[in-house]
């Protein structure tokens, strides 16, 4: 059975035995005219008057969106919300890349993801959470995180957020409140919300929110700080919007994960010896560190002792920024990566990554095509190298025996397979 899978730009084609399990999206149409329906959106959204009767004639508006790293459709969303304010200044509007603890978004990077006309007008900011005189202390959750937050962001007399809704390795679900905090948070505030024990929790996971304290704590941040107006979108496989919501941004969230839980997560009856996965292809595929998500997908589904194959092209690296590649190779093996990170006191940037990627290690042996890492630098990061896709599935299907069962994420976690029970 040939399949196509997610990498890259181009895709992998591979073949794997007839009769393997493909689990993929249910198959959701896109909009016949997204831009109609985003007008009508903000025109009628749930929870909150209309957008352009939130917005006085000498207020400062800030919208936050997604960087590079996330396929939001910005461009479109952005000339929406801009065509229902039409009447507001360029000046009162700020766009806030909301990065979190990622790097600042080139600018050819920026003008793709906005237009040359949208980047040249109005006022872009790249989030910066290591830049402490951007920020500002806002105070703590019930739960002792330390809030600390773009300072602009805080200033702006009306907030919007726009995102897309997908599952989230630890999160739940992406957009929402996640385009506040981590999005446009401090470091100190990431680092809480992302250590040892908030990763370790088991309802840290994919499609949990409530009851899963990262989530649990990017809400009430959200709550703290104040969001006006929130829209998200789903997307498809051709990253084309299929769905809009706009409003509150609690209400508007919910009903957007309700719809991504039906279509994007898929029960499966009992576990596989071998999970092919891959990391849904550029831009999110775009480095090892996020080829962690794909990994943790294939994991829900693995039998303890199995194998995971991840195709991600990491055309970005490790990448070479960040600590991810600092803390892999400061320990031998996965489980001393997992022994370290839990230690009193250790706090690093990028540690939840690790600690994810080492805890899937910990079930299941992970092998990784990535056509732009040599098999050291691999090697390096506690991988083993699947040189050919369709070799590495024959010689972990022939290793696990001739019943051996064989799952396939064409998507990666664009579909989160979970069992039944």
């Amino acid at each position: 059975m040939k399949l196509r899978l997610d990498y890259g730009t181009d895709g992998l084609h591979v073949e794997v035995p007839d009769g393997s399990a493909v689990i993929e999206p249910a198959r959701s149409p896109a909009l016949p005219d997204p831009h109609a329906t985003l007008m009508d959106a903000f025109r009628r959204p749930s929870g909150v008057q209309r957008l352009r009767g939130l917005v006085g004639p000498s207020q400062t508006v800030g919208i936050s969106i997604c960087d590079f790293t996330r396929p939001q459709p910005r461009k479109q969303m952005l000339e929406a919300i801009l065509e229902e304010l039409d009447g507001v200044s360029v000046d009162a509007f700020t766009i806030f890349v909301a990065t979190g603890t990622h790097r600042a978004n080139s600018d050819a990077e920026l003008e793709e993801m906005l237009g040359a006309d949208i980047l040249n007008r109005y006022r872009v900011v790249n989030h910066d959470a290591r830049e402490e005189s951007t920020l500002r202390r806002v105070g703590a959750t019930a739960n002792g995180v330390d809030v600390l937050m773009n300072a602009k962001w805080l200033d702006c007399d009306v907030r919007i957020t726009t995102g897309f809704v997908e599952p989230h390795f630890f999160a739940g679900f992406s957009g929402g409140p996640k385009m506040a905090a981590p999005g446009l948070a401090g470091l100190e505030t990431v680092m809480t919300l992302h250590d040892a024990e908030h990763i370790g929790s088991p309802n840290a996971t994919w499609g949990v929110t409530h009851g899963n304290p990262v989530h649990d704590d990017v809400r009430e941040i959200a709550r703290m700080t104040g969001v006006d107006f929130a829209v998200d979108v789903t997307l498809n496989r051709d990253k084309e919007i299929t769905a809009v919501f706009a409003g509150e941004l609690f209400t508007e969230h919910a009903a957007a994960c309700a719809v991504v839980k039906q279509t994007a997560m898929q029960p499966v009856s009992k576990p596989f010896d071998v999970v092919l996965t891959t990391n849904s292809g550029f831009p999110l595929d775009q480095n090892l560190y996020q080829a962690v998500k794909g990994m943790s997908a294939a994991a829900k589904v693995v039998k303890p002792g199995g194998t995971i194959i991840c195709a991600a092209e990491c055309r970005d690296g490790i990448p070479n920024h960040g600590s991810y590649a600092e803390i892999l190779a400061s320990a031998d093996s996965p489980a001393e990566l997992l022994r370290m990170i839990n230690s009193p006191g250790y706090r690093v940037p990028d540690q939840w990554q690790v600690q994810i990627q080492a805890m899937v290690q910990a079930k299941a042996n992970v092998q990784v095509k990535a056509g732009t890492l040599t098999d050291e630098q691999l090697r390096a990061a506690h991988f083993e190298p699947a040189r050919d896709v369709t070799v590495a599935v024959e010689e972990a299907l022939s290793q696990a025996g001739a019943d051996a069962s064989l799952c396939v994420l064409p998507q990666g976690p664009q579909t989160i397979p979970y069992l039944a029970d």
